[in-house]
């Protein structure tokens, strides 16, 4: 069972950042192979969803009010810790990413730049493919929306 914390970037400790950052770098760089800015500026503006078992971070995704990212509200940077994946923590992760987008934005409409590998995860949350496939950062993407 994950603990979560939901945060805005200003409300983050300076610990809780650090294992933000360590944990992306871990997976979306070093695990996949991609040199690319993670940094991006956008942490900013996010609500930042961390989830933790006995005190280590092991999942975490960003959430953007809707005309920030996308039109509608957005989750991003969904990753869960390697070794926590074969418990299906990823489910619980997205759960709490759409209920905190529900009671900040209050909009269930949601689009994200989704792995291609990932679409029949997200289409157990709701999401549907609404663009072909694209490259973002050398990976196939694809767009997917949840509506209201």
């Amino acid at each position: 069972m994950l603990e979560f914390k939901i945060k805005r970037f200003n409300e983050l400790s300076i610990q809780e950042l650090y294992e933000i950052l360590q944990l992306r770098s871990e997976v979306f760089v070093v695990e996949q192979n991609c040199v690319y800015q993670d940094i991006d500026g956008k942490d900013e503006k996010a609500i930042h969803v961390l989830g933790y078992s006995n005190g280590i971070l092991v999942a975490y995704s960003r959430l953007f009010a809707p005309g920030y990212y996308f039109d509608n509200a957005s989750i991003g940077r969904v990753i869960v810790k390697a070794d926590f994946r074969d418990k299906k923590i990823g489910h619980d992760l997205m759960k709490k990413a759409i209920e905190t987008i529900e009671k900040a934005f209050n909009t269930l409409a949601i689009t994200i730049s989704a792995q291609q590998y990932l679409k029949k995860f997200y289409e157990s949350h709701g999401f549907v493919q609404t663009s072909q496939m694209y490259l973002e950062d050398d990976i196939p993407h694809i767009e997917m929306k949840r509506i209201d």
